[in-house]
């Protein structure tokens, strides 16, 4: 337990989970007992699949054995047809789905969150509500705005991805917030798109293949953006429409139900339009712009 008394901390290796429940003591003392008992044996059913994994994912391919594996496949296969994209883009989000459901399976919770380094699954039951603060950069805890989240909204998984983040992005988003209906769904398209938020070629731009910074990443001679320059307001703008692009496409599929693109303090969201009225975006200190 962490110090405030409330929350659930679980690690094993790269795997990081803050886990908190609501609800009468005795449930939520049930559903920490599941998050841990689940928690138990992850990270080795992963690495025991690691190789297939790490491969690109196709339509119509082979399955994994494990439940957070095929979460995992489940969430990508939308995007293979169209572009390179391995499991390991949303294992975040499908372990925290996993944890979560082992709580709920076996407790009464008002409502309950995931939270796996960012990448969140959330439980609300009837009439409950989860605020959700929003950060510019994974690196420095700047809060944007605030996204209220309603038990009869679809939304039930948000995840981050960026340059600034702990895994390896193709663009040069400092941050890009995915809200979707899991989480896993989330993990994965806030990595298609902070990959699209890009200026290819760009002089202030510095690149390295991912073998190079991490042996066995799955992205191989793939480059991934180590450093970004300040850049004008024009290129700003430009590498945002790419992602404004990519996310709406997205919205408009049924796969996400908004997102939150950020560049060097420029902000745009994009939701669906079925979601006018369900993404709720404060803003404390300054206006966003609305795509």
């Amino acid at each position: 337990m962490l110090p405030d008394g409330r929350r659930l901390h679980l690690q094993d290796g790269p795997i990081d989970v803050v886990v908190e429940a609501f609800g009468e003591v005795r449930e939520v003392e049930v559903a920490y007992r599941a998050a841990a008992a689940r928690f138990v044996g992850i990270l080795d059913e992963l690495c025991s699949e690691l190789e297939f994994l790490r491969r690109p994912t196709w339509v119509d391919g082979d399955l994994p054995s494990g439940t957070v594996a095929r979460r995992m496949v489940a969430a990508v296969r939308p995007y293979a047809p169209q572009t390179f994209i391995t499991p390991m883009a949303a294992v975040a989000g499908a372990v925290a789905e996993e944890i979560l459901a082992a709580m709920t399976s076996t407790a009464k919770l008002s409502r309950a969150y995931v939270n796996d380094g960012g990448d969140v699954a959330l439980y609300l039951d009837a009439d409950e509500t989860f605020v959700v603060g929003m950060v510019e950069r994974p690196d420095r805890a700047s809060l944007f705005g605030t996204t209220t989240i309603k038990s009869a909204d679809p939304i039930r998984g948000i995840a981050t991805s960026g340059w600034r983040g702990r895994s390896f992005s193709l663009g040069i988003a400092d941050a890009v917030t995915v809200l979707a209906d899991r989480a896993a769904m989330a993990d994965a398209a806030a990595t298609i798109v902070a990959n699209a938020v890009d200026l290819p070629g760009h002089p202030k731009i510095g690149r390295a293949r991912a073998i190079d910074l991490a042996p066995d990443s799955d992205l191989r001679e793939r480059l991934v953006t180590q450093a970004v320059g300040e850049l004008m307001s024009s290129e700003i703008r430009e590498a945002l429409e790419a992602g404004i692009s990519v996310a709406e496409s997205l919205c408009n599929s049924g796969l996400i139900r908004a997102a939150a693109l950020n560049l060097q303090g420029e902000t745009v969201v994009v939701s669906a339009r079925s979601c006018s009225t369900l993404v709720d975006v404060s803003m404390p200190d300054r206006s966003l712009a609305h795509a």
